[in-house]
């Protein structure tokens, strides 16, 4: 996410800080590049213009010009900016406030991913104790109904049954009535869209407006469709009145401005990211967080929060017990990689950790997430006593385990000196004193600058760090 703009703001400003003294040529310059990597980005050209002028007018500042680092101000500038920007202190929560069951309209053009955001949000609300159902007034696209349906078995939430021939207004109807029976907290509505916005559309959803009462209104917009963003946002929002935004695919594009755009154009608040295809790679939406992104300062708030809500727990201490006794071994291993898959792409991952996002598109090139299951493949081709001691693993069981797991003998050595790597870092960690020793370690990453160094040793191909 923002890839392109994290990159070019972080070469801005190491330039800015680099310098002991800023005059108003040197911000000047700086804000002239700031101003093409936002349009580079896909940020409007007003909201790019409004954005630099607030950041310049502070920036020529006494604060700044006269502090005893100039360029950290300017980056510190940008940073609240961007922060308001993205809507700093809104409440990015969903409101319930109606008797129930309440109705959440999803809208949004064809292919923007209304039915997997749907489903994404069911999944969240059912974890918050909600009841909820599913209906799709989808009755345009081919299969969309059975696709809606599909995803409630998924995640286990109740889908409105499919009756040929209905029309959207209709389902509505059915929708509440059945939910008010069955006492729902929440139905989500989701609507059709289409490939470009026409009044039949717009005709059809303010007649659901109508009839559900929608306590949010949810646009579904793909951050991959430019600078379109700012005119789908904007007429969708004269003709509905908006309450929030969902942007998804954020993972699949590194420009992704259109956010900002989009943002600053509706004056509504950005409520979830969609991160990935998968139920679980959906995030709540917060401005600060975002823009730590954006910058390069990570984000390790929302990586906590992300291991507290998919990370097994009891697992997760009877692997930190073992750690502490010095004891480790490939079962471990294999705990650990699965745990980590939890959390999302390695990417994804590296870009939430302070100072390692520019490691994120050199480990996307070598595809590190394809590498760790591969590397999960072949544990899993081990038998148990193999796991539980490695060193017997000579050459004919080496040979065995590279056909089982469908790869070469040197990936299965690869892997070993991998595992050797943080078996010596656990033995280490005991000597040294246990979690306070755990800590410095992983910063240091056994000397290599990547708090993912035992795991990523073995990777294959040339380390970036």
């Amino acid at each position: 996410m923002f890839d392109n703009l994290t990159d070019k703001f972080n070469t801005i400003f190491a330039k800015l800080t680099s310098r002991g003294v800023l005059g108003e040529k040197e911000i000047d310059e700086a804000m002239r590049e700031i101003r093409i990597a936002l349009l580079e980005a896909d940020v409007s050209l007003a909201v790019a213009k409004e954005f630099i002028a607030e950041v310049k007018t502070q920036a020529l500042g006494e604060k700044v010009i006269k502090s005893v680092t100039p360029g950290q101000m300017v980056v510190k500038i940008v940073h609240d900016e961007l922060v308001k920007l993205l809507g700093e202190e809104e409440d990015t929560s969903l409101s319930f406030n109606a008797v129930p069951p309440v109705c959440l309209m999803m809208v949004g053009l064809q292919g923007s991913g209304k039915t997997t955001t749907s489903a994404k949000i069911a999944a969240k609300l059912i974890k918050a104790r909600k009841k909820v159902m599913l209906a799709s007034l989808d009755i345009y696209r081919p299969a969309a109904q059975e696709q809606l349906a599909q995803l409630g078995k998924q995640i286990e939430v109740y889908a409105l049954p499919i009756v040929k021939g209905e029309k959207p207004v209709e389902i509505t109807k059915r929708a509440i009535a059945e939910g008010k029976k069955g006492s729902f907290d929440v139905i989500i509505l989701d609507t059709a869209g289409r490939l470009q916005i026409d009044e039949d559309l717009m005709k059809e959803l303010d007649k659901v407006k109508e009839v559900a009462n929608p306590t949010e209104i949810l646009l579904v917009a793909d951050s991959m469709i430019g600078q379109e963003a700012c005119n789908v946002a904007q007429t969708f929002n004269e003709r509905l009145g908006i309450t929030g935004l969902v942007l998804t695919r954020i993972d699949g594009t590194s420009r992704a401005g259109a956010a900002l755009s989009m943002k600053k154009v509706t004056n509504v608040p950005i409520k979830f990211l969609g991160t990935g295809e998968k139920i679980d790679e959906f995030e709540e939406f917060h401005a600060d967080r975002i823009a730590g992104r954006i910058l390069g300062k990570g984000d390790v708030v929302s990586l906590v929060e992300k291991a507290i809500e998919n990370v097994d727990k009891e697992d997760a201490e009877k692997l930190a017990e073992k750690m502490m006794k010095g004891k480790f071994d490939l079962e471990d291993m294999l705990g650990q990689l699965k745990q980590m898959q939890k959390l999302g792409s390695i990417g994804g991952i590296m870009g939430m950790l302070p100072g390692m996002a520019k490691f994120k598109n050199q480990i996307e090139q070598m595809d590190g997430d394809k590498i760790i299951k591969r590397q999960e493949a072949i544990i899993l081709s081990m038998t148990k006593k193999e796991r539980k001691n490695p060193d017997i693993i000579k050459a004919s069981r080496k040979k065995r385990i590279a056909a089982g797991s469908g790869v070469e003998v040197h990936e299965v050595n690869k892997l070993l000196k991998s595992y050797d790597q943080m078996s010596e870092m656990m033995k280490r960690m005991k000597k040294m004193g246990g979690m306070g020793a755990m800590a410095k370690m992983m910063m240091g990453g056994m000397g290599s600058g990547n708090p993912l160094g035992g795991l990523m040793g073995g990777m294959g191909g040339k380390r970036p760090f």
